[in-house]
């Protein structure tokens, strides 16, 4: 089964069933990522050394506090800890939060994209083909090849997934000519590269 057909008429129903019927005031659009690593400076050095994002600054420690801080404002548990965070920044996007958590009822297992709660960051490229070399004479991990999607909303999208050191799926994505959803609609998705 060709995985790139079955994407593409998923999101062609997102795109066409689901229009803004209710705003968050004054909503203006995403500051940050947040999610916690087992290491936060093995972390902060890989985004910064060989993702090149830049490193803004660090808060914490948070707790212990001798009550239910923690579980009430952070759904965790009550005895958890964070020992600091990082704010990084990768080129034209968002800011990532890189939380290192201590608790008693941590798991320590990273999430598949199949797992409720599974999740992956996507950075853009201009050059598939020189990120993926790079990526690959840094020593990580690369899943598969590069697959370029050829019909539906998403055509033009070239990605590939690959590896943090500490196991986080992360993706490599470029559409140097746009992507097929362009050609229906005015709107845009949010693209680093404006």
């Amino acid at each position: 089964m060709n995985k790139t057909k079955w994407v593409g008429p998923a999101l062609a129903a997102l795109l066409t069933s689901h229009t803004a019927h209710a705003e968050l005031p004054g909503m203006r659009g995403t500051q940050h990522f947040g999610f916690t690593v087992p290491d936060r400076q093995v972390a902060v050095d890989f985004f910064v050394d060989v993702m090149g994002c830049e490193a803004f600054f660090t808060i914490g420690p948070f707790g212990p506090f001798g009550n239910d801080w923690m579980t009430e404002n952070l759904d965790v548990h009550a005895e958890a800890t964070i020992p600091a965070a990082h704010l990084v920044r990768c080129g034209n996007g968002t800011n990532l939060e890189i939380f290192e958590y201590t608790a008693p009822d941590q798991r320590t297992e990273q999430p598949r994209n199949s797992d409720i709660g599974g999740h992956h960051i996507a950075f853009y490229v201009d050059d598939m083909d020189e990120a993926v070399a790079y990526l690959e004479s840094q020593g990580l991990d690369v899943l598969g090849e590069p697959k370029t999607f050829t019909e539906g909303p998403m055509s033009g999208l070239t990605w590939v997934y690959f590896m943090a050191p500490w196991g986080m799926q992360l993706e490599l994505v470029s559409s140097p000519h746009g992507m097929g959803y362009e050609a229906k609609t005015g709107s845009r998705l949010w693209d680093p590269r404006h």
